[in-house]
């Protein structure tokens, strides 16, 4: 396991956690694992964003179980794995830097007081010392899979919440894609063919909103292969549940990885 830290200091100190945890580096699989909100960490000189440790143990910090999934899929596959440091209310690794959403003043009806005032130098500080060493070594290792003349295949995973806006949301897994369909599609068909799991299809988020950032950077915008997908937290609250899930998950797509016609540009063959 890798931790890098920043060299940026001017807003980590040497006793707050590494911006990006990298798992099995030195691994040659021609793919990878991310987990852009992996952590609820904040730099101890923002000072818990003026929140309440229950609030920063919620979702609108992290994605609850993400992170342990993330941790079972490398395991299981012996692949590298990117899990971002700090919580996405400091600044988020899956948004374009500038966005309205990359740092938020009010998170499903919380108001994030240490978000209320961020100039333009308070954020590029947050982005140097969270946002770029995490995009910066998954583009590393992206290089690295290249260097081996093999096009790099990406897995984002993520979590949801079971309710928003008062609304029920009834899927269990959802996988969000854009053009680009060679790892949803069969990934859809054995999830839904497991019989137990309601999958959704571009829900409860659809990928050709492009809101994002990780996978669109890393894989849309090049034509690797990538996929996202989102599990909703309540089956994974527990580290146990996370690591079953990512069993499921998992056992769905190993054949998909295993096929080494994935591994080329979208458009080419």
């Amino acid at each position: 396991m890798d931790d890098v830290r920043s060299r940026d200091q001017t807003l980590l100190s040497p006793d707050d956690p590494a911006p990006v945890t990298v798992l099995n580096e030195t691994s040659t699989a021609p793919f990878l694992f991310l987990c852009d909100h992996a952590s609820n960490a904040v730099p101890a000189r923002l000072q818990g964003l003026g929140l309440l440790e229950r609030d920063l143990n919620r979702h609108i910090a992290h994605d609850i179980g993400a992170a342990e999934m993330t941790r079972r899929l490398a395991e299981r596959f012996n692949a590298p794995a990117v899990l971002s440091g700090y919580s996405r209310l400091v600044i988020d690794c899956n948004r374009q830097l500038g966005h309205p959403s990359s740092i938020l003043m009010v998170s499903d009806g919380v108001e994030i007081p240490g978000n209320q005032d961020v100039g333009a130098d308070a954020a590029e500080a947050r982005a140097e010392a969270c946002f770029w060493p995490y995009h910066r070594r998954i583009g590393q290792l992206m290089d690295a899979v290249l260097a081996r003349h093999t096009c790099p295949a990406i897995v984002s995973i993520h979590s949801f919440t079971p309710i928003l806006g008062g609304e029920f949301r009834p899927w269990h897994i959802g996988v969000l894609w854009d053009e680009d369909d060679r790892m949803s599609a069969p990934l859809i068909e054995t999830l839904r063919g497991n019989g137990e799991v309601e999958v959704g299809d571009n829900e409860p988020y659809s990928g050709r909103a492009r809101f994002g950032y990780s996978i669109e950077q890393h894989a849309t915008a090049t034509g690797d292969p990538g996929v996202l997908i989102e599990v909703r937290e309540d089956l994974i609250a527990t580290p146990q549940d996370a690591r079953r899930i990512g069993d499921v998950l998992g056992d769905a797509l190993a054949p998909i990885l295993a096929d080494s016609g994935l591994f080329r540009r979208w458009g080419h063959k």
